[in-house]
């Protein structure tokens, strides 16, 4: 009997969608986010296959105030209750009977919902402008006095703080719309109910995607950025200019060797941040090869006993050495040398610095620095502290000269990351290229109404490049570890996770180890790709817009980064190798 059922099994219909069922849940930090599931028919039994549970681009503010609060509460509330009623009414009747296999087509259906309820709203937007318009219009009488908010003249002589130089500016934010997680959610819903039916772990399955169904021969883990210090301004601290200070493990450790070595600096970092009064005397880079001497001088920032939303411990520092040093002295106390058994990465977010008045960004309180200033800072910081191999968000990605001043300086020397450029997925599409200031790469997220189609369209255009992809964790995390699947299916090159606290973090890492065992068990694990790659210099113009990255050699270093090859770059002459940083 049981050969007789499997030989007519295989002349049942493919499992199809029969039902979605969207629900409101919560994400890591207690704040509201959208779960989707799916049910298929299979043998005509309908069947829950799998679920999935949004992420969102949720900025947590230090210190931010009650209305603020407030506010973005009952934004996120009613985005979220819409996303629920657009996947349980119509997306759930659009998508009945297709096939969860047919990523292509989910996604061309969603795609196509989503751009009417935007010119839904746009419709809605110009009726109340018009509106108003004539409102106004018909109640204008003229008036002497001022309208509350209208600013007075200044008085003679009285000093108006106006920018120095004109910077561009700040590029309007992208209004999300209420509900989009609905599309994202269903979309990566469908992808995992797609893998499950076809027997596949979804990161193969997003690999099959993007290949057209051409089965990779092996597979490439992506390099994990793990977070140990969030270093956000929080009083009575100055500093601002370093938000994120992570670590990443050289290429030649397995992933599980390089998560273990990054726990024992972890610890080590705890020893010094717990007794104030018994913190050893901290030690400063020297020269290229990373050798250490002490200063005698600069005590280290103290630790707040909580941990951040990133799964981090949060740093109080009054310099941008003090926490670049504690990752020194922590190393050199195990035993261990930056630059050769450790890499450094910061995360400088230097969009939220900018001081529009003044045109300037106020890296410290009260200290300002030019955007032209900015990439000087940097030259010099990453010439002190070579182990540092990637910056994150240096500048806005407004200033598109300075972006590509700086990667003309660094780019032998380290990774020159935007993410807040790359918010939007769908707008980085742009005739086939991606509009971004000239950058060696950029961390992509899953949010709002991110598709997986779109996805893997924009990683194939930074491949086609020649750009990193860097697959990041929202601050608004979940306990779904799909990203991890996504960043290996799509062949990221690094993935950003957090840190190594909080369940919503560490189940992803755990996911990453899992999917490394299994790939070396399969032996279809590829460790050669995971090296770095140096920049060669081109051989173009020098002239050359600046939004346009024209592709660069792939000379790829031997498995241990060579320190020696990514320091002949040469750096500007006007920096002084005494000079000091601030």
């Amino acid at each position: 009997m049981l050969q007789q059922a499997n030989y007519f099994s295989k002349f049942s219909k493919a499992p199809v969608i029969c039902k979605l069922v969207g629900r409101k849940v919560l994400d890591g930090v207690g704040q509201p986010t959208l779960e989707v599931e799916i049910y298929c028919r299979v043998k005509n039994n309908e069947k829950r296959i799998c679920s999935t549970v949004m992420s969102s681009l949720s900025q947590i503010p230090e210190n931010a105030l009650p209305e603020t609060t407030e506010a973005d509460e009952k934004e996120r509330r009613d985005s979220v209750n819409t996303a629920v009623e657009w996947v349980n009414e119509p997306l759930n009747t659009m998508l009945r009977d297709l096939k969860p296999t047919d990523q292509s087509k989910v996604d061309k259906v969603l795609g196509e919902y989503f751009t009417k309820k935007v010119e839904e709203k746009k419709g809605i937007q110009n009726q109340e402008e018009e509106t108003e318009a004539s409102l106004a219009l018909s109640s204008c009488t003229p008036s002497a006095t001022a309208l509350p908010g209208e600013k007075k003249a200044a008085k003679p002589g009285k000093k108006v703080a106006v920018a120095e130089r004109p910077i561009p500016p700040a590029e309007p934010v992208e209004s999300v719309l209420c509900g989009s997680l609905a599309i994202g959610g269903t979309s990566l819903a469908i992808a995992k109910a797609g893998a499950t039916i076809s027997r596949i772990p979804l990161y193969l399955h997003i690999a099959l995607l993007k290949h057209d169904q051409d089965s990779p021969k092996e597979m490439t883990l992506p390099l994990p950025m793990v977070t140990l210090l969030n270093c956000e301004k929080i009083l009575p601290a100055k500093l601002k200019l370093v938000k994120e200070v992570m670590l990443i493990p050289p290429v030649q450790l397995s992933l599980k060797q390089g998560i273990e070595r990054v726990l024992d600096i972890q610890k080590e970092m705890m020893k010094l941040l717990e007794p104030p009064g018994k913190v050893p005397t901290p030690q400063l880079a020297d020269g290229k090869k990373g050798r250490v001497h002490n200063t005698g001088k600069k005590a280290l920032p103290r630790a707040l006993k909580r941990i951040s939303h990133l799964g981090c411990l949060i740093t109080q520092c009054d310099n941008l050495e003090q926490p670049l040093l504690l990752m020194q002295t922590a190393c050199n106390n195990i035993g261990l040398e930056l630059g050769t058994d450790i890499y450094l990465a910061i995360n400088c977010a230097a969009q939220e610095l900018m001081d529009y008045v003044k045109g300037k960004y106020e890296i410290l309180t009260g200290m300002f620095k030019s955007p032209d200033e900015m990439v000087d800072m940097y030259v010099e910081l990453i010439n002190k502290f070579p182990s540092i191999i990637a910056l994150i968000d240096p500048l806005r990605k407004e200033d598109r000269q300075q972006w590509d001043n700086m990667y003309c300086a660094l780019r032998s020397k380290c990774y020159l990351i935007a993410e807040d450029a790359a918010t939007d997925i769908s707008k980085l599409k742009i005739d086939q290229n991606i509009n971004i200031p000239r950058c060696s790469g950029v961390v992509l997220k899953y949010i709002n109404q991110t598709k997986v189609s779109d996805l893997i369209e924009v990683t194939g255009l930074l491949d086609g490049q020649r750009h990193i992809t860097i697959l990041g964790s929202p601050d608004g995390e979940s306990s779904d570890d799909s990203l991890v699947d996504l960043a290996v299916g799509l062949g990221a090159r690094f993935i950003k996770l957090g840190g190594l606290s909080r369940g919503e973090r560490v189940t992803k890492y755990n996911r990453l180890l899992a999917i490394e065992e299994e790939l070396a068990k399969n032996r279809t694990l590829r460790e050669a790709n995971l090296e770095f790659i140096a920049f060669a210099e081109e051989s173009q113009p020098e002239k050359q817009p600046s939004d346009v990255l024209p592709p660069p050699k792939q000379d790829l270093l031997p498995p241990q980064l060579s320190q020696p090859a990514l320091e002949d770059c040469s750096l500007p002459a006007q920096l002084s190798e005494n000079s000091t940083l601030t």
